[in-house]
C-alpha cells in the first residue's frame, strides 16, 4: 500500500511542477522574442531593462570612437510556465534571440513552488492561464 501512495504523490508532484525562466537578451531582439513567445501561447511575462557586465574584455570602435563592451544594455524577461511549456518556451527564446555573436544572452531556469492569482485567489497551473 505504501509504495502505491508514494507513486501517487510522485505523480501529483510531476503533474504540478512549474518553472521560472529568466532570460537576459539583446534589446534589439526583444520584439522577435515577444512574438515567438506569443506564437507558442506564452502570453504573460514581465520584462525590464538592465545593465550588466559582460565577459568580453576588449572594446570596439564605432565610427572611429572606441567604446567599452563591458557594460551592456540588455532586456531581462521573467516568465513562469507549467513544466509542459518549459522546453518549447526555452526553444522559442533560443531561436528568436540568437545572432551568433558574443552577448546573445543567458537563460536561467529554476523551480517554482507555487503561483497565486491575486484577483481570483486561484493557485497553481490555473493561475497561469
Amino acid at each position: 500500500m505504501g509504495q502505491y501512495f508514494n507513486f501517487y504523490i510522485l505523480a501529483a508532484l510531476i503533474l504540478f511542477l512549474m518553472k521560472k525562466i529568466e532570460a537576459i537578451i539583446r534589446k534589439s531582439k526583444f520584439d522577435e522574442v515577444r512574438k515567438a513567445l506569443h506564437a507558442i501561447e506564452v502570453n504573460f511575462f514581465s520584462y525590464w531593462d538592465v545593465t550588466g557586465i559582460g565577459n568580453e574584455k576588449t572594446g570596439h570602435v564605432y565610427r572611429g570612437v572606441p567604446f567599452s563592451t563591458s557594460d551592456i544594455q540588455r532586456r531581462y524577461l521573467s516568465i513562469v510556465v507549467s513544466d509542459e511549456f518549459l522546453d518549447r518556451t526555452v526553444e522559442a527564446i533560443l531561436d528568436s534571440a540568437y545572432t551568433g555573436q558574443v552577448g546573445d544572452g543567458k537563460i536561467i531556469v529554476s523551480p517554482v513552488e507555487e503561483v497565486y492569482r491575486i484577483r481570483t485567489r486561484e493557485k497553481g497551473h490555473s493561475s497561469l492561464q
